[in-house]
């Protein structure tokens, strides 16, 4: 029997895509401009720090927006690998329970009937504590409690 055909998972950044191609674009027009001024200039003027300038910001912006991307990218390919697990998961566990034919092959979730005795005497909705001295926890007769007490040693 042949897999069936999975959607193809949602790969965002076509609008970030847009961005890092500007702001490569833009890069390259400034790394460009640059050049010439170095070439055909004797001396550093505004012209080329702006140049420079602007060819150092486009190229940072572009990397980052273009480390983005790749992580959107990876993301979203890591969530879609998730939720196929869990389908994956939750279906094969309803074809087990469907399939078995004694419930010994399933494991059951765990329930607790409602006459069942809880231990320490405690309600169903009832929170105890760590430091609860019920059910068995109690010190043994004749111990000091305080630290003040007349200790052997």
């Amino acid at each position: 029997m042949t897999e069936p055909s999975r959607p193809v998972p949602h790969r965002p950044g076509a609008v970030s895509l847009f961005f890092v191609a500007k702001a490569g674009v833009f890069a390259a027009g400034f790394w460009g401009w640059l050049l010439v001024l170095v070439v055909h200039a004797d001396r550093v003027t505004g012209a080329h720090v702006l140049a420079a300038a602007g060819a150092v910001t486009t190229t940072l912006v572009g990397v980052v927006l273009g480390v983005r991307l790749a992580l959107q990218r990876n993301a979203a390919v890591r969530h879609a690998e998730l939720k196929r697990l869990l389908v994956d998961i939750s279906w094969n566990a309803f074809a087990a329970a469907g399939n078995a034919e004694t419930p010994a092959k399933v494991v059951p979730f765990p329930t607790v009937s409602p006459d069942a005795e809880r231990p320490g005497g405690r309600g169903r909705g009832d929170r105890f504590s760590a430091f609860d001295r019920s059910a068995g926890n109690e010190r043994p007769p004749g111990r000091d409690r305080g630290g003040s007490g007349d200790r052997r040693r």
